[in-house]
């Protein structure tokens, strides 16, 4: 166990500051945002090392992105310095989003097959483009992220186990369930707020 543990100290530690990034999201902490950091820049090791590439590339991202949301959230939703809230995804910004999304799965998963040994290309670019796309609705504080979370993290379980990353497994299982629960206690939060 000992020896186990040196060998993937990386990604324990991963695993680690992104339970204390999902559960400080859920109780909408702006505390999340510098565990999103630490996460990110272990994980970038991790996925290097395993050959997801864009799951490394999507990393690099979190990191810029919890930078974006720490500052989005210590500023607040007006220049006032109120607190953002909680917004629901309008149609419009939906479908902006999937076609968004689906232009960077089609851009991702083609580099990744034609310029990388990955052995799942296509599957690692859609939970990409698909992080990419929640991630920046979390920043802007819009309840429907956890949905796409739900199903990004049930497909990566898949992933990961195909992969043998048993403890970022066990992460997106954990994962799985804190964004059900997380998406439960945010609609509570938006109904109660809303006018």
């Amino acid at each position: 166990m000992i020896s186990w543990l040196s060998a993937h100290y990386v990604e324990v530690l991963g695993v680690f500051f992104s339970i204390l990034y999902l559960y400080f999201s859920i109780r909408q902490n702006i505390l999340l945002w510098p565990m999103g950091i630490i996460s990110a820049l272990l994980y970038m090791v991790v996925f290097y090392q395993s050959k997801f590439y864009a799951d490394m590339g999507l990393n690099g991202y979190y990191f810029i992105i919890s930078i974006y949301g720490w500052v989005l959230w210590k500023r607040g939703s007006s220049d006032s310095g109120t607190k953002l809230s909680i917004r629901r995804t309008s149609l419009k910004h939906a479908l902006i989003l999937l076609a968004i999304t689906a232009v960077a799965f089609f851009g991702i998963g083609g580099i990744l097959a034609r310029y990388t040994d990955s052995p799942i290309p296509y599957w690692d670019a859609f939970t990409t483009a698909v992080s990419f796309t929640a991630t920046w609705m979390l920043a802007r504080k819009m309840l429907e992220h956890w949905i796409l979370w739900i199903l990004i993290d049930t497909i990566s379980m898949g992933l990961y186990l195909y992969r043998g990353l048993y403890p970022t497994l066990v992460l997106f299982a954990i994962y799985t369930a804190m964004a059900v629960i997380g998406f439960i206690e945010w609609k509570k939060t938006y109904s109660s707020t809303e006018h």
